[in-house]
């Protein structure tokens, strides 16, 4: 299907059959579509009401490997906004260039990763070799920033210790982000702490929940320390989504998307994704939702799927 297009037929009538449908009707009336020419639609016109920011990369099938080809193409799907976990590995020209076109599309960036620590405690010692070290990957990321834009950068604390009580992990936790803290704010740089769930991706892992992350931040008490709401992590960890992010709600910052079981796109599990955007959205969240999830389906199928399935959750 020609990127510029919309199956404008196949939305009019998409719409009435699934604007209070089930997932198994959405699915039907998917299926339905018609597939013939379509008719040239206004990218304004086609704009979601959130900031949904796929995964630089994952839409090869549609746009090619050329990440400018790639941007362009979230563009014209009326994406308003983009992501790339690895930009901080990319050469700096490609950074530059890759912000060059964010900018000129107004496509937003979401945050990469600064500091990901797995495989062994980090942030829960009290150690000056870790607090170094976490320092210096946040000073590179902010060298990132300075080059792209990008004022977020992910930090993962590591896993937890099982040779010392929980109260003094969590107290040396906040004490490493704290001295990340005063690093950022000097540029405006800000780090977003993720919960991983420890049953299925990262066993083993420190933080983990959102209340966890909640009391860090408060903690920390520092504009450059906020949260990164993983709403795939959190529904197998600890679920009662909407609940959550209402308490810790003046400290995310960012959240990232995938449904599960499956870690796919929403639609494919049990996360009820129309209701999660229609209440972000009525809470007057402006910031970036990272697409940070698997396709259902291989190939532009897959790929058309996925957008597909943000079109019927933002239609709410």
């Amino acid at each position: 299907m020609d990127r510029r297009a919309f199956v404008a037929a196949g939305l009019t009538a998409g719409v009435a059959a699934i604007s209070s449908c089930s997932r198994a009707e959405y699915k039907s009336a998917l299926a339905a579509k018609p597939t013939g020419p379509a008719s040239p639609r206004s990218a304004e016109a086609s704009k979601f009401k959130l900031k949904y920011a796929p995964e630089l990369g994952g839409y090869e099938a549609s746009a090619g490997k050329d990440p400018i080809d790639q941007l362009k193409f979230f563009a014209d799907e009326g994406f308003s906004a983009m992501f790339d976990n690895n930009l901080n590995q990319k050469p700096p020209e490609l950074q530059e260039a890759i912000a060059k076109q964010c900018q000129k599309l107004n496509l937003a960036m979401g945050p990469f990763i600064a500091c990901a620590e797995f495989g062994r405690p980090t942030f829960v010692l009290k150690d000056n070799k870790v607090r170094e070290s976490a320092i210096t990957k946040i000073k590179a990321a902010i060298e990132v920033s300075k080059r792209t834009g990008c004022k977020m950068g992910i930090v993962v604390p590591g896993q937890y210790a099982n040779n010392q009580e929980w109260a003094y992990q969590t107290a040396n936790v906040i004490d490493n982000l704290k001295a990340c803290a005063e690093v950022c704010e000097k540029d405006g740089f800000i780090m977003v702490i993720e919960s991983l769930n420890n049953w299925i991706n990262h066993p083993g892992m420190f933080l983990s929940k959102i209340p966890q992350a909640y009391q860090i931040c408060r903690a920390v008490n520092s504009p450059s320390c906020k949260i990164l709401d993983d709403l795939y992590h959190q529904q197998i960890t600890e679920g009662n989504l909407i609940p959550n992010m209402d308490r810790a709600w003046e400290e995310i910052a960012v959240f990232h998307l995938g449904d599960t079981p499956g870690r796919n796109e929403p639609t494919t599990g049990e996360i009820n994704y129309r209701n999660i955007f229609k209440h972000i959205h009525e809470k007057g969240y402006h910031g970036v939702l990272c697409m940070e999830h698997g396709k259902s389906r291989p190939g532009k199928e897959g790929e058309r799927a996925v957008i597909d399935a943000y079109r019927w959750c933002d239609d709410y």
